[in-house]
């Protein structure tokens, strides 16, 4: 049945924001009522749906404030769009502050019997949860949510340990635009970025913080390349970047990195790549493992978190130990010494993403989540 949908969600780059924007546009063209409740544009609206409307939050400096009061301010935008919109579900993208300010701006609305359903993406758990300060703000959000759903079963996992509770929990696995990541190859970018042919293009796509292990990439790929033919593709910028660059001369490999910068669309950076790599130390999901995946480009990852729901070991790709770049440097060396291999894992990659992670299928477990919540306030 047709719903009238809110989505609070962080608009940039990132996976849970990919994941809101574009459950969001699935919805909409399953002909769902979309509301996105936001600090600014998401970045993956490119091109307009009839109904799919954007409310943008305006915070207002206060002199009284040391910090604008964003909280307040989309609380009280949630409780607008409930009234003016007819609401039917609020869906909160993180419990704080999202789940948070979805329960207040219900409580302030006029109109009564709004379901909130709430997503876990890691954020809120891996790293806000373990500051004791927050738990109870983390709690309030999903103890008054109607559904909790995480990204993965390592994450329902965590929430309930790291909170010590014993929530009922709906996994549901991310997804991807299909139509934005398939197989494809690109060699005019190979060439617009030197890449000569017979070149082994290992990718490393991150926000280049400490979580993402930085280090043990630029250490796996400096064993795996020694005495090989490769290069290393770094897209994004953070905060270890700086270090990243010194670290790379230092093991004397800089001159076979590519450093691509922050890329919002990254598609077709994985197409020009053979291997993907990404050995975080936390990762609740993985969203780039499944976009390498759908692209045809087998991953190596570290065993953290969700990181082992997303890859087969030995068929979609190879998982190895967090923190062992050894092992890391020798599955990197396999798949650059093998072609067939990768090939081989980039059919059974493309199969699985298929097969486990479609998008409309993934749309439809959301559906159930929110027929069921809004049966709850059928009388109300």
């Amino acid at each position: 049945m047709k719903k009238s949908i809110g989505i609070l969600c962080y608009p940039s780059v990132g996976g849970s924001g990919v994941v809101a924007t574009e459950l969001g546009m699935k919805l909409a063209d399953r002909g769902h009522d979309v509301h996105f409740i936001t600090s600014s544009m998401p970045f993956r609206l490119t091109e307009y749906r009839p109904n799919i409307t954007v409310h943008l939050v305006e915070v207002n400096q206060y002199s009284v404030f040391k910090y604008p009061p964003y909280d307040i301010t989309l609380a009280s935008k949630v409780a607008e769009v409930i009234d003016v919109f007819d609401l039917d579900i609020i869906h909160a993208h993180y419990a704080v502050p999202h789940a948070v300010c979805a329960e207040l701006g219900r409580n302030m609305a006029k109109k009564k019997g709004v379901a909130v359903v709430t997503t876990l993406h890691g954020t809120d758990i891996t790293v806000i949860g373990q500051d004791l300060e927050m738990q109870p703000a983390i709690r309030y959000g999903i103890e008054s949510s109607d559904a909790v759903t995480a990204v993965s079963e390592s994450l329902a996992l965590e929430t309930n340990m790291t909170l010590h509770a014993e929530y009922d929990i709906d996994v549901i696995a991310n997804s991807i635009d299909e139509s934005v990541y398939y197989p494809m190859r690109d060699e005019r970018l190979k060439r617009h970025y030197g890449i000569e042919p017979g070149e082994v293009v290992v990718i490393h796509i991150s926000n280049f913080r400490p979580v993402k292990r930085i280090d043990d990439t630029l250490v796996a790929f400096a064993i795996a390349a020694n005495n090989r033919d490769m290069r290393l593709l770094l897209v994004g910028d953070g905060p270890e970047m700086g270090q990243t660059r010194r670290r790379a001369k230092e093991l004397g490999v800089y001159e076979k990195i590519i450093f691509a910068g922050k890329q919002e669309h990254v598609a077709q950076l994985l197409a020009i790549s053979d291997i993907h790599l990404l050995l975080s130390e936390k990762e609740a999901f993985g969203l780039v493992v499944l976009e390498a995946m759908a692209v045809g480009v087998p991953s190596v990852v570290s065993n953290a978190g969700g990181l082992p729901e997303v890859i087969q070991d030995g068929q979609t790709g190879f998982i190895v130990p967090t923190y062992d770049v050894k092992a890391a440097a020798e599955r990197i060396g396999q798949l650059a010494d093998t072609p067939e291999l990768r090939e081989q894992m980039a059919d059974a990659g493309i199969r699985d993403t298929r097969q486990r992670f479609d998008s409309n299928e993934i749309v439809r477990k959301y559906e159930q989540v929110y027929e069921r919540v809004c049966a709850r306030y059928e009388n109300v």
